[in-house]
């Protein structure tokens, strides 16, 4: 299989199995049928957490064992039977438990062994417009699977069909990386061929002593707020008599578009500061989420937020990696992914309890504080790098 054949079924996988995560956005709407509200929604996804963070913490054991195309397969089909069980359970109980762990060990693995993946045949000059694509199939298949939930439910069918539906999809993609392990390991570059990638204490504290330890911490934070935004956005539509499904059809719309006609762009010459500028953008439109009352702020929030969040997401990832120490650049994303998916499936515990408790609007109070902070950190490290060129 040539290379450009090989990369079109990765990021198809990719983007079939992607769309499990984005079902997580209709669990607060699941779990009112259950009887639940949004805080047992965060306690659920606070054990997905759990599980993920254990996946990603051992994903390059795994695939130093197995092959990391062959865990990804594997983790496709966790995560499809993470949906099933989703699916047939009618309460809160043993059945949700186990979905929500087996969802997070499948997806810890998915997003921590991809662009770990990716770097095993993508030279280091084009991992920003790889990663870039790589996060296009992501955003296109968990921003897509809402809406295809919102469908059914217009269609008369139910909220567990949909689940069955993702389910199935993510099977598949399971067996496309499965068959991929062959042309992967072809394209493999010789001076990665004998790379390990497992993360170790040792390796964690060299990484977090190194230059890349800021976009580890900021991938943290910025998860945080996308978190908010999006796991409980059927609950500040339902408020504002808004429908969850134009936004998130706008904001997918809105990074697909711009990943992909910014695919070739490496950051510029300061690559901290493009996504200090994005992320300040990003800030103004979770304010604006504040004053949502219609249809076209509606859309304008998830515009914004598409551009800000979405774009510079894939140019810090690609940071990471070109920050780390060369022998580390396996870990260094598996910690990245690490951290992510504390913000991702950790900061929901918060973001219900406040729901509940305070109201929407201290949510997003703290979470336009978070991005504000976020931004900032970028700004900081771009007015370091062009202060040591300055020197240099």
């Amino acid at each position: 299989m040539t290379r450009r054949p090989m990369f079109t079924l990765f990021y198809l996988a990719t983007f079939l199995q992607a769309g499990a995560y984005g079902l997580t956005f209709m669990l607060p709407r699941l779990f009112e049928t259950f009887g639940a509200n949004e805080k047992v929604v965060g306690t659920m996804l606070a054990l997905t957490a759990v599980a993920t963070l254990l996946a990603v913490y051992y994903a390059g054991h795994l695939s130093d064992r197995l092959g990391h195309m062959r865990t990804l397969g594997l983790a496709c089909l966790v995560i499809a039977v993470a949906l099933v069980l989703y699916a047939t359970a009618t309460h809160v109980g043993l059945l949700v438990v186990l979905a929500s762990m087996c969802l997070g060990a499948g997806w810890g693995l998915t997003y921590a062994l991809s662009p770990v993946a990716l770097t095993r045949v993508v030279p280091d000059h084009d991992r920003v417009r790889f990663f870039a694509l790589l996060s296009v199939a992501v955003m296109a298949g968990f921003g897509l699977s809402p809406v295809l939930a919102a469908l059914f439910e217009t269609a008369g069918l139910s909220l567990s069909d949909a689940f069955h539906v993702t389910a199935l999809l993510c099977a598949l993609a399971g067996l496309m990386f499965f068959a991929l392990t062959p042309a992967i390991r072809a394209h493999t570059l010789g001076e990665v061929q004998q790379a390990t990638a497992r993360l170790s204490p040792g390796a964690v504290a060299s990484i977090l002593k190194s230059p890349a330890r800021l976009p580890v911490i900021m991938v943290c934070i910025g998860a945080s707020v996308f978190a908010g935004m999006n796991n409980f956005q059927t609950v500040f539509a339902d408020e504002r008599g808004l429908d969850y499904a134009d936004y998130f059809l706008a904001y997918t719309a809105t990074v697909v578009v711009f990943r992909l006609v910014l695919a070739r762009f490496k950051g510029g010459d300061t690559p901290y500061l493009t996504i200090a500028a994005l992320q300040y953008l990003m800030c103004a439109a979770v304010a604006l989420f504040l004053f949502v009352e219609t249809l076209p702020l509606y859309l304008l929030t998830a515009f914004l937020f598409g551009i800000g969040y979405g774009v510079s997401y894939p140019i810090l990832a690609a940071m990471a990696a070109n920050d780390a120490d060369k022998t580390l650049v396996p870990q260094t994303l598996q910690l990245f992914a690490f951290t992510y998916f504390i913000g991702i499936f950790g900061f929901p515990l918060v973001a219900g309890w406040m729901i509940v408790e305070m109201g929407a609007s201290a949510l997003l109070v703290l979470l336009t504080a978070l991005a504000f902070l976020e931004a900032t950190m970028a700004l900081r490290r771009a007015f370091k790098c062009r202060a040591v060129a300055l020197q240099s």
